[in-house]
């Protein structure tokens, strides 16, 4: 696991490289740190990090940008806001970060977090699909929502869309235990994936918008609702 700790406060990157390294030194865990975001953007695009601590309060480039440009990266990436003032909190969900931690952070808190992370990382399922083209291996975290068009289902995922020959009767009952809900008799969505809600249609990432069947709507809202207390921290 890749980790990468941004703050503009040198001492308080080692205070977190040091938790870090006294919990985990027996795991495959590497830190790498820096002083304001451009650094860690640069990095970032060679490397790739798991998890990255990002101080908010950052002169310059701050850390809400930083985070921004992190999610053009990727979706993948754990973004944990470092901060002294929760007001910040609200900007979060723009980036869909994992947390906040108020500085100077614990070490409950951090521990919690990674905690948190390589549990989740231990626990990928994948989708496996195969076509004219080939056959994929696709993380069901990577997988935006599902379209059934006639004896088809298209997959649509971050890195690309895919079709195969299946009923979308078989991939719900596959999912759905996995964060995955059936809003639509043509339209199963990741909850993971949600980002808004308008009108009788839920917004995704990448900002297409998925219609709710009537019938569905108030069950659709209760289990997002479940999904959303479940995932947080």
């Amino acid at each position: 696991m890749r980790i990468a700790i941004c703050d503009d406060e040198k001492d308080f990157i080692n205070e977190v490289a040091d938790i870090i390294d006294r919990f985990y030194n027996s795991l495959d865990l590497v830190t790498y740190e820096f002083l304001n975001g451009s650094e860690l953007l640069k990095s970032f695009r060679q490397t790739g990090f798991d998890i990255v601590f990002l101080d908010i309060e950052m002169p310059g480039f701050d850390g809400i940008s930083t985070a921004r440009k992190l999610r053009e990266l990727s979706e993948n990436v754990y973004i944990v806001f470092l901060t002294g003032h929760i007001e910040y909190a609200l900007k979060g969900y723009e980036v869909n970060a994992l947390r906040y931690l108020t500085k100077p952070a614990s070490v409950s808190d951090i521990r919690e977090v990674i905690d948190h992370v390589i549990k989740k990382m231990s626990n990928e399922k994948y989708l496996w699909i195969k076509n004219n083209d080939g056959e994929y291996r696709i993380k069901y975290s990577d997988i935006i929502y599902i379209e059934s068009q006639n004896q088809n289902v298209i997959v649509y995922t971050v890195s690309g869309n895919y079709q195969m020959r299946a009923k979308l009767n078989d991939l719900e009952n596959q999912l759905k235990a996995d964060g995955f809900f059936r809003v639509h008799r043509s339209y199963m969505v990741s909850l993971l994936k949600v980002i808004g809600i308008k009108d009788r249609n839920v917004k995704v990432l990448g900002g297409t918008f998925i219609p709710i069947s009537r019938s569905k709507e108030t069950e659709f809202r209760l289990a997002l609702m479940a999904f959303v207390n479940r995932e947080a921290l």
